[in-house]
């Protein structure tokens, strides 16, 4: 017999539950799994594929005291409800809980909410439903998908290769996409191009307008002699008005957020990385003491792929409008949004859980994170159900006998949804009061050399817009994603760039020479939608996972016999002699890049830095390797000091300079990102990296 008739709740976190203790009451008995309790072991593949490819799980090492005492709790409770997040892992925690506790208590339901309100959680409580085993069984697939791939592949690689090598399904496709765009950086070779832009006086008021075209072509200037030419032809010559369009346009507001949206938006706008955006929004969605109120969720579900919106939030959000703003900002008719194809439309896009929690009203109460991401959410919402921004645009054309110079501008005449959200509003620009057969003399012409820039790095924002984009991952797999591949050392951080390091572009082509079916973008995004299919309950994961099996392990097993012995070319011997012993030392492939070791280890244990290429100043003939200061900050020096004095905080690339056949070194610049340059005196060859 049940002794205290309480009700068991169990949430995923001690935050969670704080927040949702306060709700329910004495009746109640809430507690946390801290998370997973239950999974695949991580020293084997665990995984039975002759037989269906039934799972052995196991209890986490070192979570065995939190279930036993969950199963203490549940024995003496009236029922169990598990309150996990209302996603597929979160499905499949509840799953793997109600089998741990059933023998101790078989009343056991599931209930789940979108926000962590008062309302929603006694919503929840009165509406217990069965464990959705379609959810359970797409998480399930998932796993058991990932798991053989990373327990198949990996150990080929630590045979081949190198040991503590990992390969994954959606990392190894993120991990290529990188890879790739950094090929085209090294394959891109800078154009020249010019502008020339013409200084004009009007009202006492300096304004430009850019060189546009020759004989009604637009044209680009791509040499300094047409420079000099158009120049020659401009001299004396007056300028006519030839045309003034005006144009007024609606901007309309965005979208609330989905997982995606977000992670970019805070990337470009907070400097955030896709993990950082995810941890702080976690938070923010678990709840955060709020004076007066106590523990607080104060947005929806974080892992969305849907821009829907409940009523209730609607008519507060309008409410809420109407209340601060003139009529001019409230539609006649809320504004709908339309899903990306694919999406799964399982939860309410991320928006706040009470929008009168104004940001700057609970902004003690919030870390500096936590306040700049709500602050980010809080406003989108209010922007998405406001008017659109109204501008007038205007373009105007000056000729001068076959030149033509063109100068536009814009002037904000109705802000719209931009009220609220300034960071998105569009920049005024004026332009003079001129009427079309106006004539002016240019003050000035100012000519300036340029060249093109090759394609940008990808950061996060830009990766996960192209994963989105591709179907490659979903809302909860972004961020893992890219923090599995930096844990991996398999790219790393330029600023916000994500550059892949040797080792990765190493990895990136065993994967793609041996593997290259199974992690294409087209293959990956394809396994996505059968998962999806699997949640639906319009596929079977196991027949799923033996369509997977059968050609993935033919490929497996030609790599194991064909892949080539990659150990003895990573560990070159050179010709450096071991001044500790004597003997050849061997460049050797670590996890910051290649060094040099001697072969005697473990009796002799010297290591030094390998050379990056010759020293940049002339006639000097060293190596450029990396030292430390006492610090422990790096910088590059040259073997020849102390009578090279060359030394450069700078870092050394594996580029070759295309004018000098040198070293190319890359810095960063504040306001201009990152440079790769050339640091021999004579040799004055830059171009310019971009972020997406």
């Amino acid at each position: 017999m049940n002794k205290e008739g309480k009700t068991l709740v169990i949430v995923e976190s001690p935050a969670k539950a704080k927040t949702i203790n306060k709700y329910l009451g004495k009746k109640y008995i809430i507690s946390s799994s801290m998370g997973h309790i239950i999974d695949l072991p991580k020293s084997r593949l665990a995984v039975d594929v002759e037989n269906k490819f039934k799972p052995e799980y196991i209890t986490i090492r070192g979570r065995a005291k939190i279930l036993n005492d969950l199963k203490k709790k549940a024995a003496s409770a009236s029922q169990v409800l598990l309150a996990t997040d209302p996603d597929r892992e979160g499905e499949a925690i509840s799953w793997h809980l109600a089998n741990a506790l059933s023998p101790k208590n078989p009343n056991i339901k599931r209930i789940e909410f979108n926000e962590i309100t008062e309302s929603a959680i006694k919503e929840a409580v009165q509406h217990p439903r069965e464990i959705d085993t379609s959810l359970v069984n797409a998480q399930q697939a998932r796993r058991i998908l990932d798991r053989i791939v990373g327990y198949y592949i990996s150990p080929i690689l630590w045979k081949k290769v190198k040991k503590g090598l990992s390969a994954g399904r959606v990392q190894s496709v993120a991990l290529n996409v990188i890879c790739e765009r950094e090929q085209e950086i090294d394959k891109f070779i800078p154009e020249e191009y010019w502008t020339i832009d013409a200084v004009f006086n009007h009202n006492r008021k300096d304004f430009t307008a850019a060189f546009y075209g020759w004989k009604g072509e637009k044209e680009r200037i791509t040499g300094k002699d047409r420079v000099d030419e158009l120049l020659g032809y401009l001299t004396g010559r007056e300028f006519t008005v030839a045309s003034i369009k005006k144009k007024e346009r609606k901007r309309k507001p965005p979208a609330p957020y989905i997982t995606s949206k977000l992670q970019q938006d805070a990337a470009n706008r907070l400097g955030f990385t896709s993990s950082k955006t995810m941890m702080v929004a976690q938070q923010l969605y678990e709840g955060v003491d709020i004076t007066g109120e106590g523990p607080t969720g104060l947005i929806t579900y974080m892992r969305t792929d849907s821009t829907r919106v409940s009523q209730s939030a609607l008519d507060a959000v309008r409410e809420y409008i109407g209340a601060n703003y003139s009529k001019d900002y409230l539609p006649e008719t809320p504004n709908t949004y339309t899903n990306k194809k694919g999406a799964q439309d399982a939860h309410e896009a991320v928006r706040p859980s009470n929008i009168l929690m104004i940001p700057e009203a609970i902004k003690k109460d919030l870390t500096r994170d936590q306040f700049k991401l709500y602050n980010l959410i809080w406003r989108r919402f209010i922007a998405s159900q406001m008017t659109p921004e109204v501008a007038l645009a205007t373009t105007i054309s000056f000729t001068a006998g076959d030149c033509e110079f063109r100068t536009s501008g814009s002037i904000v005449l109705f802000e719209g949804f931009t009220a609220i959200d300034k960071d998105d509003k569009t920049k005024k620009e004026t332009l003079p009061n001129l009427q079309e057969g106006d004539t002016l003399t240019a003050q000035e012409f100012l000519p300036e050399q340029h060249f093109t820039t090759p394609p940008p790095r990808f950061n996060d924002a830009s990766l996960v817009k192209f994963l989105e984009e591709s179907g490659i991952g979903r809302p909860s797999t972004y961020a893992p994603t890219i923090n599995t591949l930096i844990k991996r050392y398999y790219v790393t951080r330029s600023g916000k760039q994500l550059v892949p390091t040797v080792l990765g572009k190493l990895v990136n082509g065993i994967m793609v020479e041996h593997f290259k079916s199974f992690v294409s973008i087209d293959f990956t995004a394809n396994m996505e939608e059968k998962l999806d299919l699997i949640e639906e309950s319009k596929s079977d994961w196991v027949m799923m996972l033996t369509d997977f099996y059968g050609p993935f392990k033919i490929v497996v097993d030609d790599a194991e016999v064909n892949m080539v012995e990659m150990k003895n070319i990573l560990d070159e011997e050179t010709d450096i002699i071991c001044e500790k012993c004597g003997r050849n030392m061997v460049k050797k492939l670590g996890r910051y890049g290649f060094f040099l070791a001697c072969p005697g280890f473990p009796e002799c244990r010297n290591a030094k830095p390998l050379s990056l290429g010759r020293c940049p100043v002339e006639n000097c003939g060293g190596e450029i390797v990396k030292r430390s200061s006492k610090k422990g900050r790096p910088f590059f020096a040259c073997t020849n000091y102390p009578e090279c004095t060359f030394i450069t905080r700078d870092n050394p690339t594996e580029k070759e300079c295309p004018k000098c056949k040198g070293v190319l070194f890359s810095k960063r610049t504040k306001g201009k990102g990152e440079t790769i340059h050339c640091l021999n005196e004579k040799c004055d060859y830059e171009v310019e990296l971009l972020d997406d």
